[in-house]
């Protein structure tokens, strides 16, 4: 195993879309392995820790299917979709993100001798056009604390967007619309009209520019509201998508893939299914109920208020592809974590830099007995994730338990993309479910 989870990882997307039947057509993206020496665990947490933060302040039958790679230079687990912008097309990369709705890239108002570095020039493109301030569509973004008042005069008829991040950072541009193209496995691009999207010319702070950001031109919101990337295409091709992550540490790293439109998981690949539940101070987030935890087939004595979603919007579980490790409410992690030291009989690794609570020398053992973690989710379905997905080889020698806690009063817990390991995940808007399932994405 490397170092540490997929925030070690690159994950660029491309696309395969199967044409001229329209029934089964999908876009195919692949999980390309960009750097294999990931970060340091401290480094991996510290950003997973600004991710979690940012997600806690931001309480705010056409198949498309996607492969997926990892990733070394993002150092946040991170997915980035290749896609192409304008008329002639440019090509960008664009962060995958479950956990936010605006789609957006930052912006040039370069007409000649443009810089080098990749970025969106709407001047180059005979297909770009910003939202008029008066369109309904325009009803759909934030706008900027400074006033700009909307009438007829050319100064002032565009649609301005402004966005915020918990560290303060921010993108702020024009809402407009544009031809969006991906690439095809044949190489030629495969086009799809009238994708709104924030034009970023304003970005600035660690969110849109920091480390975490390197590589990306800006983001692709996958989020449940109306201008999200899956709910735009959803109005042709179907309000679902799912993704498969392949165990990164595997050599050669086995290919992943995203689809957006309808289920590909079907007959042999059955899914079980939990409620999505909806969060009326969240309405982004795809949050999912726990009912109970065990560990080795034993309930831990969890109070079922632990994991609720209390009247002020706060708690709850949210399932999020840009976050690496899982985040616990802090009581359900502390008596986690007692267990799991109860049971575990081998040494203790004591690491501060490791950043983890629990960490074991498993360096004598070929294949160390550790702990089942299972967690059983309202409508019944138990997740039951293989131990490798919560216990990471940290150093030479050393696995430590993979969880993160969460004060009660700072928000809700996170399943990361590390806890998600091998299952394909079938997001389903319409009918407000999630399905997993390990057939179709775990290797033999």
């Amino acid at each position: 195993m490397a170092f540490i989870s997929i925030s070690s990882c690159l994950l660029i997307f491309f696309l395969l879309i199967t044409l001229p039947d329209l029934s089964s057509a999908y876009l195919k993206l692949p999980l390309l392995r960009k750097n294999p020496y990931p970060p340091p665990p401290s480094e991996a947490i510290s950003a997973d820790s600004r991710r979690v933060s940012a997600l806690h302040q931001r309480h705010g039958h056409f198949h498309t299917k996607l492969p997926i790679t990892s990733a070394a230079s993002s150092g946040s687990g991170q997915y980035l979709v290749s896609l192409h912008l304008g008329t002639p097309p440019q090509r960008l990369l664009l962060v995958a993100d479950t956990g936010s709705d605006l789609t957006w890239v930052t912006c040039s108002a370069c007409r000649r001798h443009c810089p080098s570095r990749a970025t969106f020039f709407p001047r180059h493109s005979t297909t770009f056009s910003p939202y008029h301030c008066f369109d309904s569509s325009c009803k759909l973004v934030p706008h900027p604390k400074k006033h700009f008042p909307c009438n007829h005069t050319r100064l002032h008829s565009t649609c301005r967007y402004e966005y915020s991040y918990s560290d303060g950072s921010v993108t702020s541009g024009f809402f407009s619309h544009e031809t969006t193209a991906f690439n095809s496995s044949s190489g030629k691009l495969v086009q799809f009209q009238h994708l709104s999207f924030g034009c970023g010319f304003k970005n600035s702070g660690r969110s849109v520019s920091g480390p975490s950001f390197n590589g990306a031109n800006g983001v692709m919101g996958l989020g449940r509201g109306p201008i999200s990337f899956s709910s735009q295409l959803g109005r042709q091709f179907g309000h679902t998508f799912s993704y498969c992550l392949m165990d990164y540490t595997l050599s050669p790293p086995p290919t992943s893939y995203l689809l957006i439109g309808g289920a590909q998981y079907g007959g042999a690949h059955k899914l079980s299914y939990t409620t999505l539940l909806i969060n009326p101070f969240s309405p982004t987030f795809y949050y999912i109920g726990i009912e109970n935890v065990f560990i080795n087939n034993v309930k831990l004595h969890i109070s079922p208020s632990v994991w609720a979603i209390d009247e002020l919007g706060n708690g709850g579980t949210v399932v999020d592809s840009g976050t690496t490790l899982t985040f616990l409410t802090e009581p359900a992690y502390r008596i986690i974590l007692a267990m799991v030291d109860r049971l575990v009989k081998l040494p203790k690794s004591v690491d501060p830099t490791l950043g983890f609570d629990l960490c074991f020398n498993v360096s004598s053992e070929l294949t160390p007995n550790l702990p089942r973690l299972s967690f059983k989710l309202r409508g019944g379905s138990v997740y039951a994730p293989p131990p490798r997905n919560y216990f990471i080889d940290a150093a030479d020698g050393v696995k430590c338990l993979a969880l993160q806690p969460v004060a009660p009063s700072s928000g809700f817990s996170v399943i990361g993309n590390l806890m998600q390991q091998g299952y394909t995940f079938e997001f389903d808007k319409d009918r407000k479910r999630l399905g997993f399932s390990r057939s179709g994405c775990s290797v033999p």
